[in-house]
């Protein structure tokens, strides 16, 4: 355990103390949203995001162990374990030198060494390579077995060759100098695979491509790697000029073979050469571009979990009654009202657009449903005829101006998902599938959060090449960040979904039904003592998910806090020094302000715990979403033929990968912001200046309707090259934080819309745009 903690602490930067504690917690059963806000003193404070890493790193640690433990034993049975290689084993500290050093002693298919060892020639081997001055061929001489097939000198010196070879590839210093060389030195080349320059037209940036392996940013390979899997490009690797002499000469140099003009030493120097070329290339080859690809996935996956992140805690337009829009052509929109809470008051399908045409009709259908139900925004999709749909919306309000309506266009990724997931057949088994999608489209808006957290996260497409990465790492990785989120913003116990509720700490889905199934039998939770009554909701469960469940108007005002219940004797000594009551201190910041932190920590409550409760307690149960924020597209402008150089338009980023940003423009497809493009700075990471859900201006700098793309720009130089007559730069003017300001329309009471872009089309541009023009 101590080298274990050791290595902990030494990677991460934290202390050992640091790295003892959060081990132990872990392995106690506390969750990561639990250590991270309730033992701070424990941790030294260590946050969510240290500890994830932490958890994550202990993982491949023991598994690590595990396999070093596997392996230690195995070479123990054999009879050949020594103390210094049990001490290299013990030293290795990355899956890659554990296997090197193994690799000797694995079972493994008969091999030609083996066969050459079997016939007796090792002696030979050992001779020729110890005493470069005998003559191969006349040493050969007493090594012929006809029996075996070594019936000739050839055979004979090939045999030992053999021997040789198989000890060169098997020696794991070696393997790890070579490797290491190859990482620094080495460049990876592609090239397109005969007669596939038409299929694999996309990939064409890559057709006779080379970069240093270790420059190579992930998308690039990832890229590579998908050309590769789609039988368009072959990849490999290249050192020095393509040969693999400086490979060559580096085993010769680590052996110790030299060329003097001795008589065994071109026998030497072509064991070398074919131990590279035969055994230890492709081996190496592998090895790398395995490392290539887990450093790109491991980044693509950051990638992911960062903007997915962004999405849940967008701010939710909040308690509004919401009128959604799912739009469609043929099939007509589909349309759900939902009141202040999310239920569901009404559904129907409407048929404005080609080929029924029914618009006013329509229209009058969608302003006596606003009308009976009080609705205050309208949630539109962003697919299919989302354009058309926004029009029906304005068209509604320019009739109907006594609504008081405000459309918002939100994206629908994962809605279809969501209508066809069981969730949704438990939520509303009495609703057509088709349907479930327009309540899903309006309840993402009035909270994002409570409602992407039914959706598988791989479906809500925020990810750079998320299909091409380790689907356990993904979605290990996003589980944490959806259950950090949840934790983070906090659960109303008598409202929330089982969804919601089985991503708080501590719980699961199965105590998420028992909480649902206590809150209908016996009514709504009065405070966070009655969660022990809950079926199979045990003294674990309870400390672990305590704090994260908010109830509101309960018995207790505490219970609508972050405050943990066994940290209320805290605030009762709070209560006994302020010299009041508990209602007369929630809120009241200057009662609050003049209390010494200090004067309330204890042997279990400490300094960190104790600032905590007293900024809750000036706060009870804030929100730490933004302020609700939305676009306004241009008029005119609805399809990507619309855009012409120059524009000024306000947009959403519905994506962040780490070649740039992806802007919602209003015009079904997604324009890219370069990494180059985001700023007047130059900016190494694109999530230094904007995140997914952010409202931006951005000029369109090309437009290329037959590749799809569309090229933008967020520098305030290309301000001076935007059309006069018509654009949005007149109506917002020139500064870009102005322009901003101006033109987005703000909710002081309610928060968020999400912003993430349909997963198929984004994937599709972030494959395509990962190109010469957007490299």
């Amino acid at each position: 355990m101590q080298p274990l903690l050791d290595r902990l602490s030494k990677e991460l930067g934290i202390t050992l103390s640091q790295a003892n504690a959060a081990v132990e917690l872990l392995d106690g059963g506390s969750t990561v949203p639990f250590i991270a806000r309730y033992r701070k003193e424990a941790t030294q404070g260590l946050d969510d995001t240290q500890l994830r890493q932490l958890e994550e790193r202990l993982r491949y640690m023991r598994e690590l162990d595990e396999r070093r433990d596997s392996i230690l034993k195995s070479i123990e049975e054999q009879g050949k374990l020594t103390d210094e290689l049990t001490k290299q084993i013990v030293l290795a500290d990355t899956k890659a030198q554990l296997e090197d050093l193994y690799l000797p002693y694995k079972k493994k298919r008969r091999t030609k060494g083996q066969i050459a060892r079997e016939a007796g020639l090792e002696p030979l081997a050992d001779l020729l390579f110890d005493d470069p001055q005998k003559t191969p061929e006349d040493e050969a001489q007493s090594f012929f077995n006809a029996e075996l097939g070594f019936e000739d000198t050839k055979a004979v010196l090939d045999g030992a060759r053999q021997i040789l070879m198989e000890r060169f590839a098997e020696d794991a210093q070696l393997l790890n100098e070579l490797r290491q060389y190859i990482w620094s030195d080495g460049r990876v080349v592609s090239e397109v695979v005969d007669g596939k320059q038409n299929e694999g037209a996309k990939f064409k940036d890559y057709f006779d491509y080379s970069e240093p392996v270790n420059k190579v940013p992930s998308h690039r390979a990832l890229a590579l790697f998908r050309g590769r899997n789609e039988g368009v490009l072959k990849v490999s690797l290249q050192t020095g000029e393509g040969d693999g002499l400086d490979c060559i000469s580096r085993i010769a140099h680590h052996v110790g073979i030299r060329d003097q003009g001795r008589p065994a030493d071109k026998w030497l120097q072509d064991c070398a050469r074919w131990a590279w070329k035969v055994k230890i290339s492709l081996h190496l080859e592998m090895d790398v571009l395995t490392t290539l690809r887990e450093t790109a996935e491991e980044e693509a996956i950051l990638v992911f979990s960062r903007n997915l992140r962004d999405l849940l805690l967008a701010a939710p337009a909040g308690t509004r009654a919401t009128l959604a829009l799912d739009p469609g052509f043929r099939t007509g929109v589909k349309v759900a009202m939902m009141d202040q809470t999310g239920k569901v008051c009404e559904t129907t399908t409407i048929y404005p657009h080609e080929p029924q045409r029914k618009w006013d009709q329509s229209i009058e259908v969608l302003a006596h449903i606003c009308r009976t139900y009080k609705a205050e925004l309208i949630s539109i999709g962003n697919g299919t005829a989302s354009r058309e749909t926004d029009k029906l919306a304005e068209d509604l309000i320019k009739r109907y101006p006594e609504l008081k309506l405000t459309k918002l266009v939100v994206s629908e990724a994962g809605a279809s998902v969501y209508s066809a997931s069981e969730y949704a057949a438990q939520e509303f088994p009495d609703v057509d599938v088709s349907l479930r999608g327009a309540i899903s489209i309006g309840r993402r808006l009035q909270d994002p959060l409570a409602e992407l957290v039914k959706i598988d996260p791989k479906s809500i497409g925020v990810g750079q090449y998320q299909h091409d990465v380790s689907q356990v790492k993904l979605g290990r990785m996003l589980d944490g960040v959806v259950e950090d989120c949840v934790n983070g913003v906090g659960v109303d116990l008598n409202t929330a979904s089982v969804a919601l509720l089985s991503r708080v700490s501590g719980l699961n889905e199965g105590l998420a039904q028992n909480i649902v199934r206590f809150r209908e039998e016996k009514g709504r939770f009065d405070n966070r003592k009655q969660l022990k009554e809950v079926s199979r909701l045990g003294p674990k469960a309870f400390e672990q998910s305590a704090g994260f469940l908010r109830i509101r108007d309960g018995s207790n005002p505490l219970d609508q806090s972050s405050v943990h219940p066994e940290a209320y004797p805290v605030v009762e000594k709070i209560i006994a020094k302020a010299g009041n009551d508990i209602a007369h201190i929630i809120g009241n910041k200057a009662v609050l302000e003049g209390l010494d932190a200090a004067a309330f920590t204890d042997d279990k409550f400490g300094l960190p715990t104790v600032k905590d409760i007293l900024s809750e307690l000036e706060k009870p149960g804030r929100d730490p979403r933004p302020e609700f924020k939305t676009a306004t597209f241009q008029e005119g402008v609805e399809k990507p033929s619309d855009l012409k150089p120059g524009m000024r338009l306000e947009g959403v980023v519905t994506n962040v990968t780490n070649f740039g940003a992806f802007v919602d423009v209003g015009v079904h497809q997604d324009g890219l912001v370069h990494i180059s493009q985001l700023a007047d700075r130059f900016v190494k990471d694109p999530h230094e200046v904007v995140k997914p859900g952010d409202v931006v201006m951005v000029t369109v700098q090309e437009v290329d309707l037959p590749r799809k793309r569309i090229s933008l720009t967020m520098r305030t130089a290309a301000e001076g090259k935007s059309e006069k007559s018509g654009t949005p730069s007149e109506k917002y003017g020139s500064h870009p934080s102005k322009n901003k300001l101006v033109s987005t329309k703000s909710f002081k009471q309610g928060k968020s819309r999400t912003s993430e872009t349909d997963d198929q089309g984004n994937n599709a541009l972030a494959a395509a745009l990962a190109k010469a023009g957007f490299k």
